[in-house]
């Protein structure tokens, strides 16, 4: 039965966005570094901008994967959080950190040793270089990357999520003169142009392990848990736990980048204004994104405490509250996206052909965001049931089936009767946007099914 109620949404919705608030400013600080290399490289030279592009590509699929993992942690400890078992919680970071630990192996492995990837691109040798390098530098970073994964999942589940905000903004108020330092150089330091940026990050990824763990240790608040009162040995049984939810959780992630990464890669075949078009409504929808992504977040942190206090219908109705809240928000989104289409073109200043081929790829782009809004709600509400073997099976067939799939078909027209109006780019953003609606629609049945069995399996408590 479908738990909802409008008093309990006015309830719901102020504590979705005290924590969703900072969690935005904190992803919007991130995406804002990407931004900065990108503008600042591209003033360097192409070939840098080539390389950072390439070696970037590499490095997100790379870390998005190992990331995931180490998200499994959040609901867990949510779950740890709710039901006051403090102690515990200490022990999962312990056990978090060793499996952030040979994550971290894995992925310097892989980066350290990218030959093959990057000679799939088959760019010249000078490029490849940089790219290597860029790869390399990053590997320094990774270790501290991967553990400042574990504190942000403590502080998601725990609805801390203003201390990593804080940090991630003094770390962006850093990351520009550290670009210019090392990018092109002064203070007796040779400019390295593309690679500098790896190098502005790797300082920054340990800057902010550094100061998390400054937080941790001598905040009161984090006594409960006894994070560092003692040291764990490696417990296999709860790190497969973490692997159990992680590793379907990382592997998402995957579908989701990939899906993006080779749709970029066919559009590229219809030329450089499609390319271009193309990239323009990417970026716009992948700030959009950062809306529902950050609600969905503290979502799962309120379900996750909630369950874990026993109460299973409080977790479905805050989690069918975030459901309506969110869509509805992203409906607004979604008009006012289309309402000023020609003003969001304008900031990016495109020639006026990428301009025109644009504009009507902000029809898919409304659509897009109530669909994307769904099933990442819906997504990350299961996930604090610790459910995601489902959910990725259903982003496959999805997001690369129908997505990816559907969307060669149609913006190819291999069987030569597609709507002109869907062929081209416009093929692969509707199959894109038919493929998260297909997503949500399942995602959505699955969390009705998983709440249904916790309400009859775990009896509950009144509040």
């Amino acid at each position: 039965m479908l738990h909802f109620k409008l008093s309990r949404l006015r309830e719901d919705v102020p504590s979705l966005l005290k924590l969703a608030g900072p969690l935005l400013i904190g992803q919007l600080a991130v995406i804002t570094f990407g931004v900065l290399d990108t503008a600042m490289t591209a003033r360097y030279s192409a070939d840098d901008l080539a390389a950072l592009a390439m070696a970037s590509a590499i490095f997100i699929s790379i870390y998005v994967g190992l990331t995931g993992v180490i998200s499994a942690l959040a609901p867990i400890a949510g779950q740890l959080f709710g039901a006051k078992r403090f102690s515990d919680i200490g022990e999962e970071v312990r056990q978090a950190t060793w499996l952030a630990l040979g994550l971290t192996i894995f992925g310097c492995i892989i980066l350290l040793n990218a030959d093959y990837l990057l000679q799939i691109s088959q760019v010249s040798p000078e490029i490849e270089t940089k790219a290597r390098l860029y790869l390399q530098i990053l590997a320094i970073g990774l270790p501290a990357s991967m553990a400042m994964r574990v504190l942000m999942a403590l502080h998601n589940a725990v609805s801390r999520p203003t201390v990593i905000t804080v940090v991630q903004l003094i770390g962006l108020g850093l990351k520009l003169p550290l670009n210019l330092l090392f990018i092109y150089g002064g203070l007796g330091i040779e400019g390295m142009g593309g690679p500098g940026c790896a190098v502005a990050t790797a300082i920054i990824s340990w800057f902010w392990l550094i100061i998390t763990l400054g937080f941790v240790l001598f905040d009161s608040f984090y006594k409960p848990f006894k994070i560092f009162v003692r040291f764990s040995w490696p417990d296999w049984h709860r790190i497969w736990t973490l692997l159990k939810l992680g590793a379907p959780i990382g592997f998402s992630y995957l579908i989701e980048v990939t899906s993006f990464t080779f749709m970029s890669l066919f559009i590229a075949r219809l030329g450089t204004t499609a390319l271009a078009g193309h990239q323009i409504i990417a970026n716009i929808g992948t700030v959009i994104y950062m809306v529902p992504l950050s609600l969905s977040i503290a979502t799962m942190t309120l379900v996750s405490q909630s369950i874990g206090a026993n109460q299973q219908e409080r977790a479905e109705e805050i989690g069918w509250s975030s459901v309506f809240f969110t869509t509805a928000l992203c409906v607004g989104i979604g008009i006012a996206v289309w309402i000023f289409r020609v003003q969001l073109l304008d900031l990016y200043d495109p020639p006026d052909e990428v301009k025109v081929f644009s504009i009507p790829l902000f029809l898919f782009i409304a659509f897009y965001q109530v669909f994307d809004a769904l099933q990442v709600t819906a997504a990350f509400i299961l996930r604090a049931y610790r459910i995601a073997f489902w959910p990725m099976l259903i982003y496959a067939v999805s997001l690369w089936g129908v997505g990816l799939g559907g969307g060669y078909l149609m913006g190819f027209n291999v069987f030569g009767n597609t709507p002109e109006f869907l062929q081209g780019t416009n093929g692969f953003w509707a199959a894109n946007s038919i493929s998260l609606g297909l997503a949500a629609l399942l995602l959505l049945y699955l969390f009705r099914r998983t709440a249904a069995r916790f309400e009859r399996t775990h009896p509950p408590v009144e509040v």
